[in-house]
């Protein structure tokens, strides 16, 4: 499909749309990755106002939306999200609210760890865990998958970046990473548990960052070291606690990719034709990711604070505005996807991915804007780990596997269960 797609819904518009409640909290809560992708779709436009506790948003959605929200100067993540989410997902002082020079030079320091080599080794490392993982499920009456893999997925991540794991070692890490991603989309109790064990995972993450430092560690070369030894454009070594945040960011979104395992899972299991091709053709693997990571809702929507002022359609956007980017309901826009409710890899034989489409990890250039840089290891890991489904022999028991989209971020509440593993 062509790259850059013209918004007949902006054409359209001759006035910026409202959503007439009060506050949309509620709504919002309710809907969760719905929420924007169906005003979008009941006011006819890219772009409609609302507020959000208490406080105006104007809401995106679309490939040319991403293309402005992404633009490298346009907006800071600063301040544009709860603060509760927020402290979850990145927390202060990390790259995501750093903006122009200083965020380039950090963010080069994560790309420098995403070369051809390191991820194929990172891959290697998840799949020979993988194989141990199975052994065990083999021994056992019944899996829940998402448990399961985010223990295989904690200990390929830490043993990469070197930080080697046992298994009692990596189960424990497993369920603070666990905590942290499941609180990111919630208030109240579940959002609680989640700081709870990031408190855990950030002593040990600065006991880690202050004994490299100091040689009371051996560590080899890996984005451990990378990081606890980075200097920013000042010259200056990260603050401890700063260093303690940017290793999190790294390893807790790579353990976040459970999801996308069980939503692997989920796919083969209601499409075992394709199981052939993915257990031995890597590039219909890689096809079968893509359309994983597009069609299967992850992140809902990002915030962002306009930082120069630029008209878009029927809204002059002002400095300070608050402004969320539509995520799941752009990787299932009809205009730039054809047939988006229906689960296809092959459209990646004829459907072109740009920058601005396929935006499950953010929009625009990693190395310049705010993409996510760990985007490559979900390829890589989501990837070999599929392959690995496809190839097991396993059953799967009645359950329910719907995803209910009001909860954030999604997960089927079964967890996936399988039964009788067996290595292929």
């Amino acid at each position: 499909m062509p790259a850059a797609i013209t918004s007949h819904r902006l054409r359209k518009a001759r006035s910026l749309p409202q959503d007439p409640a009060l506050d949309s909290t509620l709504a919002l809560m309710g809907e969760g990755y719905g929420f924007i992708p169906n005003r979008c779709r009941r006011y006819d436009s890219d772009l409609f106002a609302a507020r959000l506790m208490l406080s105006p948003v104007i809401c995106m959605s679309g490939a040319e939306a991403a293309r402005h929200f992404y633009d490298g100067y346009r907006f800071t993540r600063r301040h544009a999200l709860p603060p509760t989410s927020f402290a979850l997902i990145q927390d202060h002082g990390s790259v995501m609210v750093m903006d122009g020079e200083a965020h380039r030079a950090r963010k080069a320091m994560f790309l420098s760890l995403m070369g051809a080599d390191a991820l194929q080794r990172l891959a290697d490392l998840a799949e020979r865990h993988w194989r141990d993982a199975v052994l065990r499920w083999a021994q056992m009456d019944e899996v829940v998958l998402l448990d399961e893999a985010h223990v295989v997925l904690t200990a390929a991540i830490c043993e990469w970046v070197g930080l080697p794991l046992s298994l009692p070692e990596a189960r424990a890490r497993a369920s603070e990473f666990a905590a942290m991603v499941d609180g990111t989309g919630a208030i109240g109790p579940r959002n609680w548990r989640g700081h709870l064990f990031r408190a855990r995972t950030e002593r040990w993450m600065r006991e880690v960052i202050s004994e490299i430092r100091s040689g009371r560690r051996e560590c080899p070369a890996g984005a451990a070291r990378v990081v606890a030894e980075h200097r920013d454009i000042d010259g200056r070594l990260l603050d401890v606690k700063v260093a303690a945040v940017e290793l999190i960011n790294v390893l807790r979104p790579t353990v976040a990719n459970a999801r996308y395992i069980v939503f692997s899972a989920m796919a083969l299991h209601d499409h075992p034709d394709r199981r052939a091709a993915v257990a031995d053709d890597k590039e219909a693997a890689d096809r079968f990711t893509y359309e994983v990571r597009r069609f299967f809702p992850f992140i809902p929507f990002i915030g962002g604070r306009v930082r120069e002022p630029f008209t878009w359609g029927s809204h002059d956007f002002h400095e300070g505005e608050w402004v969320l980017m539509d995520l799941y309901g752009t990787n299932h826009d009809p205009r730039l996807w054809h047939a988006p409710d229906r689960f296809d890899p092959n459209r990646f034989a004829d459907e072109t991915i740009d920058a601005f489409n396929l935006i499950s990890h953010g929009g625009g250039s990693a190395r310049d804007g705010h993409r996510c840089p760990g985007e490559a290891i979900t390829q890589v890991i989501v990837t070999a780990l599929s392959k690995q489904l496809a190839a097991m022999h396993y059953t799967v028991p009645p359950q329910d596997l719907t995803l209910d989209l009001a909860y954030v971020p999604a997960r089927p509440r079964s967890g996936f269960r399988m039964r009788g593993v067996r290595a292929p």
